[in-house]
């Protein structure tokens, strides 16, 4: 199983670590993490791969507190769409259940419970993977991105009652204590945020409910994650064909392994990645070529070609007839011959 996040999730990254006297992109690259995974925070990359990265940064820079000065920078646009159902609910509480249900779009690899015991909520944090996987910076930053999203839902500072972490104790204390605003305990059964219930009932004033509904029915759209190796890389070789670099190798470095394992992958799923890709060119190849006013130039570059005419060549190859011929009137023909093809 590989577990995927969006970039976003390392949304500030280079800016902080720079600032603790790391180089990001080395970094990046010892992670064997895509460098470009910082220009495009809609991006798919392996949670492990993020994991090594945090831990890394850490050690090398001596900044125990790595994951929090991360979760400190970051807010809503962190969460992509997530975020405009979490910010228009009509409570903090209702904010934070809408949270825990689609966390899964922003990390697959993470859930949140919200357990309510008389006047006390404890919001605790799962990532996949356990203690022997989820390291702490990683613990760390997601807590702490829980913890600034449910501020930011109040108009004036708010603070928990108590944080817990599974995991050991840093050497000082204090960062922790300050991010939070509360004692944090250590060496815990669990990873939690504990507030007082009436922090939940907490109207939001600037809430628009009839907006958190409709964006709601549009991300239930977005459905599950894709579990299967090839769904996986499907949507990878989607996000990246526009931008030239949908190579095997690119897709291996976002799903955290290398170009023999993707075979293997897809051979398990009777498919292979030449398979994947031709198919998803050949529809985003039907859907440009109907407009006519876009140039063929852009076309090519969109599909990933480096020339126009290797664009040409795989069309024709493709569909049995030039782009010109199908912007003439020959689609019937052609999409019959791309079915039997």
């Amino acid at each position: 199983m590989t577990d995927l996040i969006r970039s976003a999730s390392l949304t500030h990254y280079a800016e902080i670590a720079r600032s603790v006297g790391i180089d990001p992109k080395a970094m990046l690259k010892q992670a064997r993490l895509p460098l470009h995974c910082l220009e495009n925070p809609d991006l798919r990359i392996a949670v492990a791969g993020v994991r090594r990265l945090l831990e890394d940064s850490a050690k090398a820079s001596g900044a125990e507190e790595f994951g929090l000065r991360l979760a400190e920078r970051g807010g809503f646009s962190t969460l992509g769409p997530v975020a405009l159902v979490v910010r228009e609910q009509a409570t903090v509480g209702a904010a934070i259940e809408a949270l825990a249900r689609y966390i899964h779009i922003q990390d697959e690899a993470m859930r949140l419970e919200i357990d309510r015991r008389d006047d006390l909520v404890t919001i605790a944090m799962f990532l996949r993977g356990g203690h022997q996987r989820a390291t702490r910076q990683s613990t760390e930053l997601a807590l702490g991105r829980v913890h600034r999203i449910i501020a930011m839902l109040f108009p004036e500072q708010w603070r928990p009652l108590e944080v817990h972490f599974a995991h050991a104790p840093p050497r000082r204390r204090t960062y922790h204590r300050k991010f939070f605003g509360c004692e944090v305990t250590f060496n815990s059964e669990f990873d939690a945020i504990v507030c007082h219930a009436t922090d939940m009932n907490r109207a939001i004033s600037t809430a628009q409910p009839m907006l958190a509904s409709y964006v709601e029915s549009r991300i239930r759209e977005i459905g599950p994650r894709p579990e299967a190796w090839d769904d996986k890389v499907r949507e990878l070789v989607r996000a990246l064909l526009p931008g030239g670099n949908c190579t095997i190798e690119t897709i291996a470095e976002h799903l955290g392994c290398d170009r023999r394992t993707i075979h293997r992958r897809l051979r398990e799923c009777s498919t292979t990645f030449s398979a994947i890709l031709d198919a998803e060119r050949s529809d985003i190849a039907m859907r440009l070529v109907e407009d006519g006013n876009r140039p063929l130039k852009e076309i090519a570059e969109l599909l990933g070609f480096s020339a126009q005419s290797a664009l040409a060549r795989w069309f024709r190859g493709r569909f049995g007839c030039s782009i010109t011929g199908w912007r003439g009137g020959n689609r019937q023909r052609t999409v019959a011959a791309a079915a039997r093809w």
